[in-house]
């Protein structure tokens, strides 16, 4: 179909600049196929004429559409329609990424040495890896599925695999149907899939703060920006939120209100409901990354955001990798039927589908009862982990530094004093061979900040003793300095 056939209209008392309006439009017609590859866009002059605006507004849409590769320029011929590489995620570069990330979060990728203490890292150790469970189970599909378990997946999923999330899902008291359920590989990937979907050029996005390095990596890699909201020990800030939902229209909320990322804070149920009230008087959405609500270490599971939910505002990610097994990337999403088809163009695009052969492999491992008592196992570890960390933190760190005993999860998150950089901590420690994680890789801004990010995930029982120890002696030493170049820094005044 020719874009000339197709009635584009801007609305010129919309918020939204013009060049973005017609950039977005454009943008679906692309990706949803009605603007096959080649088609040749307007002429600049002709549709600026049409759409009654100026020249500039069209250039500057079809400059953030030539950026994205979803239109390609022919010098003395035009604007075309390019190939859209479906089966290649054109749009977030990785190694910038990682790049950007502190020395502290990639550190275990370049050192192997016993001698290395690494509380820095959240993926499991080894040993908890049920190998031999998914072994028998891999077989059991190979025997069942034959050369059908190789097979591409619908970019949904596998149906039986999102019929048993279903099900499964009632644990958490989540009521949602099949049609809802998108198969994810790992939560990364559904952070980059709902970005796509629902981010355009310079649109807002709202995040606690701190908050997970790589949600604000995949929003920065669509240009949005991002306003960070104060998050408390029972949860965000929502006098701050507010002040700046009245001021702001964002196209989500991203949060992880159990166990969170990098603080270990879980919201109390009365903020999680104020939230979710905020939200639906606001008219927007709350992205809900459920990062490891399984590891409660009191008995005691935190509601969701998703099963408070009554006006269908959150969007719910669930990854296995942190308790499970990372390397299978595998997750997945509760999405509103209203973005499904945004969401699954995104899907195709970052890789057609998850794995086929883990789909089976997981469906039949929940079915077994396997997943259930996996989750059994790890939480008595890790109960034995967090124990051993919060009586060692007891024992031999500093009164002089602050922090709170999470309810669960892998993450402690504890303070300098005010005029202390953590930044200077991890370097000392890691000349001593202790891996911490620097608190300012976990806002956008990567201001600077007194608090660091201690893990129980990585380290065994048999060393945290003697870590916190070493630890403590460290930050002692770093108390004890007479030339410490304190600074003064209100985490507000760079929101």
């Amino acid at each position: 179909m020719n874009i000339e056939e197709i009635k584009l209209q801007l609305d010129k008392n919309s918020d939204q600049h013009l060049y973005i309006q017609l950039y977005s439009k454009i943008k679906k017609l692309i990706l949803n196929g009605t603007l096959k590859p080649h088609t040749k866009l307007p002429p600049i002059r002709k549709l600026a004429e049409k759409l009654n605006v100026n020249n500039i507004t069209i250039v500057s849409a079809y400059n953030l559409l030539q950026k994205e590769n979803l239109v390609y320029k022919k010098v003395g011929s035009g604007t075309f329609v390019n190939i859209i590489n479906y089966d290649t995620n054109i749009e977030v570069d990785y190694k910038q990424y990682f790049h950007s990330l502190d020395k502290a979060n990639i550190n275990h990728y370049i050192h192997d040495s016993e001698n290395i203490i690494d509380f820095s890292n959240t993926t499991p150790t080894n040993d908890l890896f049920p190998v031999e469970d998914f072994k028998y189970v891999i077989n059991l599909v190979l025997d069942r599925d034959k050369g059908n378990a190789f097979k591409y997946q619908e970019s949904q999923g596998y149906y039986p695999l999102r019929e048993t999330i279903k099900n499964y899902l009632s644990n958490y008291k989540i009521n949602c149907d099949t049609s809802n359920i998108q198969i994810i590989s790992g939560a990364q990937q559904g952070i980059d899939i709902l970005s796509k979907a629902l981010i355009d050029y310079g649109d807002i996005v709202f995040t606690e703060s701190p908050t997970y390095t790589g949600a604000i990596a995949a929003f920065k890699s669509r240009t949005a920006k991002i306003i960070e909201i104060p998050i408390k020990n029972d949860g965000i800030d929502l006098n701050y939120l507010e002040n700046k939902l009245r001021s702001f229209r964002p196209k989500f909320i991203y949060v992880m209100p159990n166990f969170q990322n990098p603080t270990g804070y879980t919201y109390s149920k009365s903020k999680k409901l104020k939230l979710l009230e905020l939200a639906n008087k606001y008219n927007t959405l709350v992205v809900e990354d459920d990062y490891l609500n399984d590891l409660s270490f009191n008995n005691e599971y935190p509601e969701t955001l998703k099963s408070l939910d009554e006006n269908n505002r959150v969007i719910y990610i669930k990854s296995f990798s942190k308790t499970f097994m990372p390397g299978l990337r595998l997750g997945f999403m509760i999405i509103p039927m209203s973005i499904q088809k945004e969401i699954l163009i995104a899907k195709h695009i970052s890789d057609i589908s998850t794995s086929g052969l883990m789909q089976r492999a997981l469906d039949l491992y929940i079915k077994m009862g396997l997943f259930k008592k996996h989750i059994d196992e790890i939480n008595k570890i890790y109960k034995k982990r967090f124990d051993i960390m919060v009586k060692s933190l007891s024992n031999y760190i500093p009164k002089q530094i602050g922090y709170s005993i999470p309810k669960g999860g892998l993450n402690f998150w504890l303070s300098l004093p005010h005029g202390y950089l953590s930044d200077e901590l991890h370097e000392l420690c890691f000349k001593k061979g202790i891996l911490i994680t620097p608190g300012s890789i976990f806002y956008a801004n990567k201001i600077k900040s007194n608090s660091f990010r201690i893990s129980i995930a990585s380290v065994h029982e048999s060393i945290i003793e003697a870590g916190i120890c070493q630890l403590s002696e460290i930050i002692n030493d770093l108390l004890n300095k007479s030339n410490v170049n304190k600074y003064h820094f209100n985490p507000l005044t760079h929101l």
